[in-house]
């Protein structure tokens, strides 16, 4: 049946003008419509529309689906389907077959479909199948196919956004389940040491930094902890800091510690950095099995500090440090012993928490003097394990005036002398 269409000018509820790519929209600009019906005689009477705003409306023929994959160009907007088109054979048995067909050829196009008001049921099936909107033959005129083509490529371009926002959101989730896999897990058990730790990474919306650490109880009863930086803070410095901290794990549990340790380890970034200019900072601490005494290794890090039973907190010993991984071939870290007492709480760190300003922007650095006359306020106020390190956390941003630029770790290991 014929469908007459007279140029006319015609209002248009829609915003007016799109651009050249399907299923988006710009200013005065035309739009295409593909109308893929099988009668000659039943084609759009006219090769155009223009509408009340000046925008036309262009009008393409074809005459069966084949013709149509040859005239769906990325110029076109929009795909008038007539559903009365014979199937392919493979799919005599299904209406919506040639609806199907186009809309796996053009997943980027608008698509409507075109019914006889008979066939209403049939009509509103196509939307439900991925069609924005459907039209009865019987009931079309200009101004309802322009309104219709305008509503058609307007929705499909919010479906694209929306399946973009869903598909991000959809990775986002993804990545942060990935990021929190990689985080560490402490293996105390059987140890009477309490752990915490604090993790902020600088990247913004990640979990991920380019500082790590873990903390593993070996057989001998033995608590080994670590805490290590790479230089800068991106993607590929996360990833080096998973495989330095996995690496770690493997060789404390292969009854490696001290200089072999780190020389090992060294030899692990060397291999695994994208460029000899990556280097990293790291600290170990093995705490004996009687949790009196320790064993220090620095390797361009900044020492740990301690709080012992009724005295202030101060830096562990850091005179006999070695240079950071990377940057020397055969660099040795030796290891200093450390007494640390029957009780105490040793809080390891990255330059994260000591770099910022200590009274906002263009003021000094925080520095270890700072943090030292920080954490010893803070114990003073009774905080402790995770309270402590929050306080810390949210105290050195304040002071730097907002965000930290840098990752940020921390950890505090405590023993309680009346417990052990």
């Amino acid at each position: 049946m014929s469908v007459p269409v007279p140029r006319q000018r015609i209002d248009s509820a829609a915003p007016s003008g799109t651009t050249g790519t399907p299923g988006t929209t710009g200013a005065a600009t035309d739009l295409t419509l593909l109308v893929v019906e099988d009668d000659p005689a039943g084609a759009l009477a006219v090769p155009e529309l223009l509408d009340a705003a000046g925008t036309r409306v262009r009008i393409r023929t074809a005459r069966n689906l084949t013709e149509a994959e040859r005239l769906l160009t990325d110029d076109v907007h929009c795909v008038l389907v007539d559903l009365a088109l014979p199937a392919p054979r493979t799919a005599e048995d299904d209406p919506l077959a040639p609806l199907r067909h186009i809309l796996r050829l053009a997943p980027r196009h608008a698509v409507l479909a075109l019914a006889a008001s008979a066939d209403a049921e049939l009509a509103a099936e196509a939307v439900r199948v991925g069609a924005q909107d459907h039209l009865f033959r019987e009931e079309l005129d200009g101004r309802l196919l322009s309104r219709a083509i305008r509503y058609a490529v307007e929705r499909k371009r919010a479906d694209a956004v929306q399946v973009k926002l869903t598909e991000s959101r959809l990775r986002a989730q993804e990545n942060a389940r990935l990021e929190r896999g990689l985080l560490p897990t402490p293996l105390l058990d059987g140890s009477d040491l309490r752990f915490a730790a604090r993790y902020r990474p600088g990247r913004s919306r990640a979990l991920l930094g380019g500082d790590f650490y873990d903390t593993v109880r070996t057989p001998d009863g033995t608590v080994h902890a670590m805490i290590g930086d790479v230089c800068g803070h991106g993607p590929d410095e996360a990833a080096l800091g998973v495989e330095l901290r996995i690496a770690w794990r493997a060789l404390t549990f292969a009854g490696l510690c001290g200089d072999e340790l780190l020389s090992t380890l060294q030899r692990v970034l060397e291999h695994e950095r994208e460029s000899d200019e990556i280097f990293a900072t790291v600290c170990t601490v093995d705490i004996a099995p009687d949790g009196r005494r320790a064993g220090l290794c620095l390797a361009g890090h900044p020492s740990p500090l301690i709080a012992r039973h009724g005295r202030a907190a101060q830096l562990l010993p850091y005179e006999d440090g070695g240079p950071a991984l990377g940057l020397l071939p055969r660099a040795r870290w030796p290891r200093r012993q450390v007494e640390l007492g029957p009780a105490w709480s040793l809080l390891m760190y990255t330059d994260g928490l000591i770099e910022g300003r200590s009274a906002g922007p263009g003021s000094p650095r925080l520095g270890q003097d700072g943090m030292v006359e920080m954490i010893n306020r803070q114990l003073a106020q009774g905080l402790r394990g995770e309270e402590l390190l929050d306080a810390a956390v949210t105290e050195v941003r304040s002071l730097n005036g907002g965000e930290l630029t840098d990752d940020v770790a921390v950890l505090a290991l405590e023993r309680d002398r009346a417990r052990g």
